[in-house]
């Protein structure tokens, strides 16, 4: 159901037009204007509302669909979609725990769990000869029926032998599992963190609407004993999910200046 709106008068100054009728759509969006499923005005609507030009609504709704806040359909219109769930990327609390502590429930399905050779990559990262036994978990994880991760990950078999006994679709903690039955907690890891193109299998486990560029974590995770225990690929829904970083302690760092040589080698 499309709802009347009574929008703000732009002003010209240093912030574009565009981005305060977004500002103004986000804030209507956050106090509820629209509801998820709501059909917004249509653009010449909210350019009379603004008294602005189409150009500049078409932006700003652009911008909120390219967020996920809202859906585009040419022929049927704009609707609000369900806000993105936004996490910290450097939260102590795992998947499960921290989308219980917003408000959501969490859940997993188990799309693969095999036995496989280890490629030159995954051995590499796990500090194993080619062509070794790993264990190899995928999994979609959401929550409130909502897809938000597809998570791959592979663990050298001769360490956790019997993993894929355990059902890791009633949402159980892969490193609880290693900590509690196998007694090789994760002590820490290292993530890097790139841009892709999701597959157009992966954007279909992850329900995507489009191949929209996505965020892909890379990881490894290391025992007490600074043992290689797993190596995980995670793809980040787009549409559905967002991180935010929010680090803890002092976070003022401390520059050492660099030292530079002037041109007939003395220091400058």
């Amino acid at each position: 159901m499309k709802n009347k709106y009574t929008g703000h008068a732009l002003e010209r100054g240093p912030v574009p037009l565009y981005h305060q009728a977004y500002l103004h759509l986000v804030d209507a969006l956050a106090h509820g204007e629209w509801k998820r499923g709501d059909q917004i005005p249509t653009e010449r609507e909210l350019a009379t509302s603004f008294g602005c030009s189409l150009i500049t609504i078409r932006r700003a709704l652009d911008e909120l669909a390219r967020e996920g806040r809202l859906e585009r359909t040419r022929g049927r219109g704009t609707f609000v979609t369900e806000p993105p769930i936004a996490r910290n990327i450097i939260g102590p609390a795992g998947f499960a725990d921290e989308l219980r502590s917003l408000g959501y429930q969490p859940y997993s399905v188990v799309v693969t769990a095999r036995s496989e050779d280890a490629t030159p990559v995954v051995a590499n990262a796990l500090a194993i000869p080619p062509r070794t036994p790993v264990f190899y978990l995928e999994r979609v994880r959401g929550a409130d029926g909502m897809p938000l991760l597809l998570e791959q990950v592979r663990l050298p078999a001769a360490l956790v032998p019997g993993l894929l006994e355990h059902d890791f679709s009633r949402e159980a903690s892969l490193w609880d599992v290693l900590r509690d039955v196998f007694g090789r907690p994760v002590e820490r890891y290292r993530e890097l963190l790139s841009a892709i193109v999701p597959s157009a299998r992966e954007a279909e486990l992850l329900g995507l609407r489009s191949r929209r560029p996505a965020v892909q974590f890379e990881g490894i995770a290391f025992t007490t004993d600074d043992v290689p225990i797993e190596h995980s690929r995670t793809v980040v829904s787009p549409e559905r999910a967002r991180y935010y970083v929010e680090p803890t302690g002092n976070p003022v760092r401390l520059v050492e200046p660099i030292e530079r040589e002037s041109d007939d080698g003395a220091d400058a």
